[in-house]
């Protein structure tokens, strides 16, 4: 039987056990407690049922203002843990902001990145448009129509790394000059950098990769002194007005007359030094007139066309221009060394 002090007793006990909460999941089990579908208010207004109709009207009448009571101071405590518990968290999460900043180094590019840049830029001045190839080249592109034969070292398993059946891994960026003449037709001038790869045993001076930058012009009237005149001027661009060049006889398969490109060192003035080992000359790369052979295999006139091709050593140029004494400090990823091509 529902009386009067039931309700008052549910009530009490009510406000006793609300007031200590302070967890919204513990303010959400106390309302299941009294308000779920076998809460405490709840199975008295099932036993509504029981009584007459007097003592339904008057019962389930205060029940009902029991429940909305419950449902009231809920949602109020409800409301107050949101809200305090939003303020302790801005409180943990809080800055100071009287503290010192932390030190956050700043990163900068890689001295290799920093060489093409510069070489990159200094190309351009002269007219030459950047171009890029694949690095898993295939075999025609890297030996074949670069006038490479068949039973050259080069093409050696033991020299280069053969990724699949006449696919490698390019030993060098030439490759992307027939993919360039190919696809465009003389007068042109190209320039091309990037990673290279040969099976080299690795010390101070030799590494697996490496990069290389390659250049290629062809016109009607190209000769000689167009290559020594261009090589001459990113010398001394690259490493100072002084600088002079020096070019002296070579073998390439893929250039006639073929040439070894030089510059005085930088460091002493060609007086030498321990840089340029004592002779005054530092090595920087391979040149020479297209081959007419290369021009037969895309399709260029070589009676009327001419060519000059070069490449330069990307690691040799960084090393020289800042005293780096070891090629494998650019691949440690040492950030102390880095740090210092800020």
């Amino acid at each position: 039987m529902i009386n009067q002090d039931d309700l008052l007793k549910i009530e009490s006990q009510f406000k006793k056990e609300l007031e200590p909460i302070d967890q919204l999941k513990n303010l959400e089990d106390l309302k299941v407690f009294y308000l779920g579908k076998k809460g405490t208010v709840t199975e008295l207004l099932k036993n509504l049922g029981s009584l007459s109709i007097e003592e339904k009207k008057t019962f389930g009448k205060k029940i009902n203002e029991l429940k909305e009571f419950i449902s009231t101071l809920i949602e109020e405590k409800k409301i107050s843990l949101t809200e305090s518990l939003k303020k302790e968290k801005l409180e943990k999460e809080s800055i100071d902001v009287t503290l010192p900043g932390k030190n956050i180094s700043a990163g900068s590019y890689h001295p290799i990145s920093l060489v093409i840049q510069e070489i990159l830029r200094i190309f351009s001045k002269m007219g030459f448009t950047f171009k890029e190839g694949p690095e898993l080249e295939e075999e025609y592109y890297n030996f074949d129509a670069l006038n490479i034969p068949s039973d050259h070292p080069a093409r050696d398993d033991q020299d280069s790394f053969y990724i699949a059946e006449k696919k490698l891994l390019r030993t060098q960026t030439s490759a992307v000059q027939i993919r360039v003449m190919e696809k465009m037709k003389p007068p042109l001038a190209i320039i091309t950098a990037g990673k290279c790869f040969r099976r080299d045993s690795i010390d101070a001076t030799h590494f697996a990769m490496f990069h290389q930058l390659e250049g290629l012009a062809i016109d009607t009237s190209i000769a000689f002194t167009d290559l020594k005149g261009t090589l001459a001027l990113f010398a001394k661009e690259m490493f100072g007005s002084n600088t002079k060049v020096r070019f002296r006889p070579d073998f390439f398969p893929f250039t006639e007359p073929s040439a070894e490109f030089a510059c005085s060192c930088f460091i002493c003035g060609g007086k030498g030094c321990p840089t340029c080992k004592h002779t005054g000359w530092i090595e920087i790369g391979g040149c020479g007139m297209v081959d007419p052979e290369v021009f037969k295999y895309v399709n260029i006139d070589y009676e009327k066309y001419k060519g000059y091709a070069f490449g330069l050593g990307i690691e040799r140029i960084a090393m020289i221009r800042h005293d780096i004494p070891d090629i494998r400090l650019f691949f440690e990823n040492d950030v102390n060394f880095l740090k210092q091509f800020k």
